[in-house]
């Protein structure tokens, strides 16, 4: 075992001071790890292996809400090989990482294994450390779905990831959680409304985007329901080479499959609006994936995704009041929201 006092660890986000993350300080002391590492990763190391933990860093940290800590570790097992490996460790307020966890399991145990024939998997989920809150899983390799669709492989790519949306919602994991269009219009409600105060300008045409929002989402049939991720975008999956790892179920719930396909095609729309100041740019990539994820789903579902499409845009309009770099697009995204909604 690695000497606590001489593992490295990096807070850049300063998120052991978080009061409403109690558990980080610990989950960053090297000691601390240490000794859990040992006695809570059966699954890693087996009964008779142990986890030697060589660093730590803080990668993510939302204030008041979340942290993704990355272990660098090395695994010993009788008879094996040593195995360096990367942990990623979840911290969530008021979540005791058992949920996270189960979930992530299940979609493993589901057909969404690493060695699966289609290649569409989940990180390998690890265990519960319960003295941090934590749950972790396997880090690994590849890069954001959001850095290759822009590329000559971009349509193929925007196919494939259609189909491991499909995948997800014909799993079949339970989940005790619902989301239905009036839970979506209620998010719209609360948090639209926001960028009058700080663009008073604004404040009648966001008073009519709602109105419009509303009768869009009121013009839908009622959906075949299923299991859906909930918070699908490009960063969520991990392309390596044929291989597509999915991440963060933690919304995972019972809700419209529409939905999942519509909030990636408006992440893409946003994303080229704010880097390449063209909404359109990766028109066919949204095409391409719109196109397939009907091919499986059925023509019923377009209008469905569509709206679902334009409700995530109009989301990004109060999303762009909260980001500097991003407060320069409002003004675009609420046009092409109204434009959307004639």
């Amino acid at each position: 075992m690695s000497a606590p006092n001489r593992i490295p660890v990096a807070d850049p986000f300063g998120a052991t001071v978080d009061p409403a993350l109690p558990t980080v300080a610990r989950a960053l002391d090297p000691s601390v790890v240490a000794t859990e590492f040992k006695r809570g990763l059966p699954r890693l190391a087996g009964e008779d292996g142990r986890v030697d933990l060589k660093a730590i860093r803080v990668i993510r940290h939302k204030p008041g809400k979340r942290c993704v800590i990355l272990y660098d570790v090395r695994v010993e097992r009788p008879k094996v090989k040593r195995e360096k490996t990367m942990l990623i460790g979840k911290v969530r307020a008021r979540r005791f990482g058992t949920e996270g966890f189960r979930s992530q399991e299940a979609f493993w145990k589901a057909g969404f294994f690493k060695g699966c024939a289609d290649g569409i998997a989940v990180p390998e989920p690890i265990g519960v450390l319960p003295e941090f809150r934590m749950w972790l899983q396997r880090k690994v390799r590849g890069v954001t779905a959001n850095e290759l669709l822009p590329g000559p492989d971009g349509m193929a790519l925007a196919r494939r990831i259609a189909e491991a949306i499909h995948k997800v919602h014909r799993a079949g994991v339970p989940s005790e959680k619902s989301h239905t269009m009036t839970d979506e219009l209620r998010i719209l409600h609360e948090c639209l409304p926001r960028v009058g105060a700080t663009r008073p300008d604004l404040r009648r045409r966001i008073a009519k985007l709602l109105t419009a929002c509303d009768q869009l989402g009121a013009s839908l049939p009622a959906p075949h329901a299923c299991g859906i991720h909930r918070d699908f975008y490009p960063a969520q999956v991990i392309v390596d080479r044929t291989r597509l790892w999915l991440l963060d179920f933690d919304l995972y719930c019972h809700g419209d499959p529409a939905l999942d396909a519509g909030n990636f095609i408006g992440h893409v729309t946003q994303e080229s609006l704010c880097t390449l100041d063209d909404a359109a740019a990766w028109r066919d990539r949204e095409l391409a994936l719109e196109e397939r994820f009907i091919e499986l789903t059925g023509e019923a579902a377009r209008p469905a995704v569509r709206a679902y499409t334009t409700l995530t845009l109009a989301r990004h309009v109060y999303l762009s009041t909260q980001f500097p770099e991003r407060t320069p697009f409002t003004d675009r995204l609420l046009m092409l929201c109204e434009e959307r909604l004639r």
